[in-house]
């Protein structure tokens, strides 16, 4: 568990480290917003998580989080760049940390048909077969990509069943 300072107190959030927090704080405040208890409930829910989720898997998964204030929050932290909205091919979007406040390159594997999203890591002979074709089509167009992400769309193990 990790120590997050509250100002007053130190309380333990599973999940979320001082590491994140930190950063998470100064975005909020740049968009003249703050961390507040609500809001670090919402990223301990989308990091014990560990992929994608929907809003209802959120309140679902932490009483805590109260439907109308976790939209908000969600929105709010996109807007920030620190959770980054996954669309399904259903008409759920799914929410995550941003791979820096993860630490960690993925990609997704999206059902469509029941809309199910996951995680996946590819190999470093695949990310270095993206990284170059992005380098080619750099060089050609003058666009300069500044990440990369990999949806794979087809049909789940569940629904191939």
């Amino acid at each position: 568990m990790a120590l997050i300072a509250t100002g007053r107190a130190a309380r333990y959030a599973p999940g979320v480290s001082e590491d994140v927090l930190a950063p998470v704080a100064t975005r909020l405040r740049r968009a003249g917003q703050r961390l507040t208890s609500g809001r670090r409930l919402l990223l301990e829910a989308l990091a014990r998580a560990g992929r994608p989720v929907t809003t209802g898997e959120l309140i679902a998964d932490d009483a805590r989080l109260p439907q109308s204030t976790t939209y908000r929050n969600l929105a709010l932290l996109e807007q920030v760049g620190v959770v980054h909205r996954v669309r399904g091919s259903d008409d759920f979007a799914r929410f995550e940390l941003a791979e820096e406040f993860t630490g960690h390159h993925h990609h997704h594997l999206v059902c469509r048909s029941c809309g199910s999203v996951e995680d996946f890591e590819a190999s470093t002979q695949v990310e270095q077969g993206v990284a170059d074709a992005i380098n080619r089509l750099a060089k050609g167009t003058g666009f300069r990509a500044e990440a990369h992400r990999l949806d794979l769309l087809g049909t789940c193990a569940s629904c191939v069943r």
